[in-house]
């Protein structure tokens, strides 16, 4: 069995003395912040026993921020998993010590809404949200801003040209690459049909605009169907699936460009109709993979949340440090794809 890394393995890690290890991890004299940052990294890296202790000194003189960030659906494990990277990524930031808050907000009722990002707001120096945008949830940014706390949208933009910026994918490209797929794996032309949960949802409008734009300039043989709205739930969506399958037998796919595909899955296992249509859905989930890996769905688009919560703590801290950008801002993050053949 290896031996746990010893101080002199840290120290040629991280390419510094033992010395200066020993003054990292006991506080008796300072260390420079970028050599005592290159120690914590390289302690991490080997797996070295005092990792948290050398933290602990390294952030020291960090600034302690609090950031607040408001999710949806707590019982679905995509944002479950949200909440987990968003952790992580306070936890592991280098600029500061990081207080976080995350609360969800299931409601899709614009005062609703809108108090939940002005509570979480009031508690703390920069918020983040994933939201459908109404006028509402507008002021309530607004008001956010002429305080000093400036707020982001995540996943689905909200209160453009006022909140400080977007984090999340370029969803018109989402659904071009949804319509692509279905376009290029279809044995012959026919009809389609995309599912959004709300037309409020921004990211889900752009995404069944990219669909319908790819499908009108590129396979025009194809017709697409009038918008399903599912309110993201299982049950909608599985009705909403039956349904639309008994009325059109020339349907060949389908995206669901938001949350509810567990009903879209559900409903074609019920009818045992693994394989005969092309799916496209969202996120990388336990269902999703089990649906790839049956040949009930063709392709899961994935966000990176990783990257992108890193991203986001790193605006937020921004932002907070150096006030509003000239500019509200967009940051686009390269989405993940997911067919039966890369899970």
């Amino acid at each position: 069995m290896a031996s746990r890394p010893t101080i002199a393995d840290l120290a040629k890690a991280a390419n510094v003395s033992v010395a200066t290890v020993d003054r990292v991890l006991n506080g008796r004299h300072r260390v420079r912040e970028d050599t005592a940052k290159r120690v914590y990294e390289a302690a991490n890296a080997i797996g070295f026993h005092a990792v948290s202790l050398l933290r602990q000194r390294v952030l020291e003189g960090l600034p302690v921020y609090k950031l607040g960030f408001i999710l949806r659906k707590p019982e679905q494990y995509f944002y479950q998993a949200f909440a987990r990277e968003i952790e992580l990524a306070v936890q592991n930031s280098q600029s500061m010590r990081g207080i976080v808050q995350i609360e969800f907000c299931d409601s899709q009722i614009p005062s609703d809404l809108a108090a939940a990002l002005r509570d979480v707001g009031s508690r703390n120096q920069a918020v983040a949200m994933a939201s459908p945008d109404y006028p509402a949830l507008t002021v309530a940014v607004e008001e956010l801003k002429g305080k000093g706390i400036p707020v982001f949208s995540m996943l689905s933009d909200f209160a453009s040209g006022i909140r400080e910026g977007y984090v999340g994918l370029n969803n018109r490209k989402v659904g071009r690459t949804a319509a692509w797929l279905i376009s290029k794996m279809a044995k012959q032309p026919g009809k389609v049909a995309v599912f959004v949960g709300s037309h409020r949802f921004h990211g889900h409008e752009l995404r069944e605009i990219g669909f319908r734009s790819y499908f009108r300039e590129n396979a025009p043989d194809f017709e697409v169907l009038d918008t399903l709205v599912n309110l993201e739930t299982s049950q909608i969506t599985h009705e909403a699936t039956l349904d639309l399958l008994h009325r059109h037998p020339d349907l060949v796919g389908f995206y669901v460009a938001g949350g509810g595909m567990e009903g879209a899955i559900s409903a074609l296992r019920e009818e045992e109709l693994r394989g005969k249509y092309i799916v496209a859905v969202n996120e990388l989930t336990p269902e999703s993979r089990a649906a790839l890996a049956d040949d009930v769905v063709a392709l899961a688009v994935a966000t990176p949340l990783q990257h992108l919560c890193r991203e986001l703590v790193r605006l937020m801290v921004s932002a907070i440090e150096n006030g509003p950008a000239s500019a509200p801002g967009q940051t686009f993050l390269p989405f993940e794809m997911f067919v039966p053949e890369n899970i």
